[in-house]
């Protein structure tokens, strides 16, 4: 609780003081914006996909198919009148900061950077795990990112509205994970 407030309470002597300490520990669990009040709608739809790697004792290497993580999220609050705030952002959250503290090259910058990479590393293969049998030591991500074509009006776009544009997919290296038995 006392992280909690010397992360809300106006700038002080003490917060300033343990500012890293407090953002090390506050950040991406309890991570606060204004978007409840201001939202910043997505311009864009992800589809966040995970496929594991297991090497076996043999040597001989079995990459799974493509795990669409985005649509079990989907699946989790479609019908739910009641949906849990977790189902809906945790992913999607994870990804946006992953974008923020990682350059194109997917090289982590700061200990942020490297605590977001872990975060999402491990709620997809937390994920896949819950959902495939067999066992897994590494993944990897497939992010697909399609642009929202802007509103039209009769089927033509509105005056200065651009074609949307295509389709962008970004693939992330292999991550080691701890061993996952799934099933």
């Amino acid at each position: 609780m006392l992280l909690v407030f010397l992360e809300v309470a106006p700038p002080n002597p003490i917060s300033r003081q343990y500012s890293r300490q407090v953002n090390a520990w506050i950040f991406p669990l309890f991570e606060q914006n204004w978007r409840l009040f201001a939202p910043d709608p997505e311009s864009v739809n992800r589809q966040i996909s995970a496929r594991t790697m297991h090497t076996a004792p043999n040597g001989t290497v079995q990459v799974s198919g493509w795990f669409d993580l985005t649509a079990d999220d989907t699946a989790a609050v479609r019908h739910d009148p009641f949906p849990s705030h977790t189902a809906q952002n945790m992913l999607r959250r994870a990804w946006t900061s992953y974008l923020e503290t990682h350059g194109g090259d997917d090289q982590p910058r700061s200990q942020r950077a490297v605590m977001i990479q872990q975060y999402l590393r491990n709620i997809a293969a937390d994920r896949v795990a819950a959902h495939r049998h067999g066992v897994f030591e590494s993944i990897q991500l497939r992010v697909i990112t399609l642009p929202i074509a802007a509103p039209t009006t009769a089927g033509e776009p509105g005056p200065g509205v651009a074609a949307p544009k295509r389709a962008d997919t970004r693939y992330l290296p292999w991550w080691k994970v701890a061993p996952h038995a799934t099933g």
